[in-house]
């Protein structure tokens, strides 16, 4: 099959950018997103232009560093799905695909479509931590967690940190991250000394980075690769509503 991108092209953080067109054949149904830009790529060193530079770690959907806008959607089409588990399949040919790179303030633009998410990383820093002791692990029996709290932790945990919720939400937003991040840890009986603080603190560092505010209009979960709901954003609200009341 042949295909036609629209590919967004960047030399640098202050250079202009643009959408340059490409055509790729050759392509199968089967061949992954990124096995496409691949053979890209190839063609493009052998005609002896710059290759599409792009991120991209384990390609088995966990790592998260895939992402990218594929015709205006964090991922692509396919439902929680990483942009290295889409299939060519799952496009028309006969239509171009505009690939862009996420589209955020806190995500300043690298080259064509790698962007700088260290943010996320900073608002970890921020509070996603534990106090606890050191030394060997504890027997798993030994701290009793209960099913409903374990699977709240087990279901936010999933979060890879592709940042796909920020590129998505009008706001540039990351709510949905943030939320993640502190219901895996605030959910269980090792997180709660820290619970209402780090709802606090990394919310404050969030706004600081200049993501945008959250008005819940759920355009983050419905791009999640990994499906995080919308109700760890109450969460993570209603914790620093409490952090507010008591003074943390």
């Amino acid at each position: 099959m042949k295909y036609t991108l629209r590919v967004w092209r960047q030399t640098g953080p202050t250079a202009t950018g643009s959408l340059v067109e490409y055509e790729v054949d050759d392509v199968t149904p089967d061949m992954s997103f990124l096995e496409m830009l691949d053979v890209l790529n190839e063609r493009l060193q052998l005609a002896g232009d710059a290759p599409v530079a792009f991120d991209h770690d384990c390609r088995e959907g966990i790592c998260g560093a895939c992402g990218v806008m594929i015709d205006g959607v964090a991922h692509g089409p396919g439902k929680a799905t990483t942009t290295c588990q889409l299939h060519m399949r799952q496009f028309d040919p006969a239509r171009p695909i505009v690939i862009e790179p996420w589209r955020a303030a806190p995500f300043p633009v690298v080259r064509d479509l790698v962007v700088d998410r260290s943010a996320l990383d900073r608002v970890i820093e921020a509070g996603g931590y534990i106090s606890t002791r050191t030394g060997a692990a504890p027997d798993a029996h030994a701290l009793p967690v209960a099913k409903p709290d374990a699977d709240t932790a087990f279901e936010a945990a999933a979060c890879i940190g592709c940042g796909a919720c920020v590129a998505a939400c009008p706001n540039g937003s990351s709510m949905l991250f943030t939320a993640a991040k502190t219901t895996h840890l605030g959910a269980l009986p090792q997180g709660q000394p820290e619970r209402f603080t780090r709802a606090r603190t990394m919310v404050e560092t969030q706004d600081d980075l200049g993501f945008g505010g959250c008005t819940l209009t759920g355009e983050c979960t419905a791009v999640c690769p990994k499906g995080i709901p919308l109700s760890t954003i109450a969460r993570l609200n209603h914790d620093v509503l409490t952090a507010a009341m008591r003074g943390d």
